[in-house]
């Protein structure tokens, strides 16, 4: 299953080391999203602001990149599971999505979604934005990344950002490692104003190789790490019952 997981990423990453060391999360105290931001809602092609979307309510922003067949299909998904496992009303467990990259346009952000999304009910706010503006919510939130012009790519963090209803930053989730029943209560919390430790560094990258290090980038090297040890643990318990049953096929043939 490991390849498969692997597939979508580039053969090799071209960003130094000092560059992807610089890509994470990392808010100052009392960080905020600009309300005010002008934002295309791709669902329904218009203008409007985040502030008009988020309408009050505390939501999961997550910046993604459209065209990104990293780790970004798998974090969307697994945002829109927990949020369903919460048993919040819809209203109550926003999810928000707004692209990083400025190329991308509306029918391209509408159509990727729709792919990930599949026949879940309900859908999520798909907004895109330009340079100027995505450097100012991206900003403002402590949410740094890096382009890479030889692969047209992202190096960005795979993060979930909880705002509460008035656009301040609550929490720094990890997308791919949600639960519902924590969720829930991280929402209700957001939900009253209540903002929680924030992370002071998430570094999660939504990125391919290392091509400074030449290994996976950490989901997938975690991933193989973990693979690798099942694999070794069920060889040597493989072995142990092989020697076993040559034991004891050894006194049977010894008592004979």
């Amino acid at each position: 299953m490991v390849p498969a997981l692997t597939a979508g990423f580039p053969v090799q990453a071209r960003l130094a080391k000092a560059e992807l060391d610089k890509v994470a999360v990392t808010p100052e105290p009392g960080a905020r999203a600009p309300l005010a931001l002008p934002v295309t809602d791709a669902s329904a092609d218009r203008a409007t602001s985040l502030g008009a979307v988020l309408d009050g309510h505390p939501a999961l922003l997550l910046p993604v990149d459209y065209t990104c067949g990293n780790v970004c299909d798998p974090m969307i998904g697994l945002s829109a599971d927990a949020l369903a496992a919460t048993g919040l009303r819809p209203e109550d467990r926003r999810l928000i999505l707004v692209g990083i990259d400025p190329k991308d346009d509306t029918a391209t952000a509408r159509a990727r979604i729709a792919a990930v999304w599949g026949d879940r009910p309900g859908g999520p706010a798909i907004l895109v934005a330009g340079a100027k503006e995505i450097g100012e919510l991206t900003g403002d939130l402590g949410y740094r990344f890096t382009y890479d012009r030889s692969t047209d790519s992202f190096a960005h963090p795979a993060a979930a950002l909880l705002l509460t209803g008035d656009g301040r930053l609550a929490r720094v989730l990890s997308p791919l490692a949600l639960d519902g029943k924590d969720l829930r209560l991280a929402l209700a919390e957001a939900g009253e104003g209540r903002v929680g430790t924030l992370s002071d560094r998430l570094a999660l990258l939504c990125y391919g190789f290392d091509a400074a290090k030449g290994v996976y980038a950490p989901l997938i090297g975690r991933i193989l790490v973990v693979s690798g040890v099942v694999t070794v643990a069920a060889i040597a318990l493989l072995i142990t019952a092989l020697i076993r049953v040559r034991r004891r096929q050894e006194i049977s043939a010894g008592g004979a």
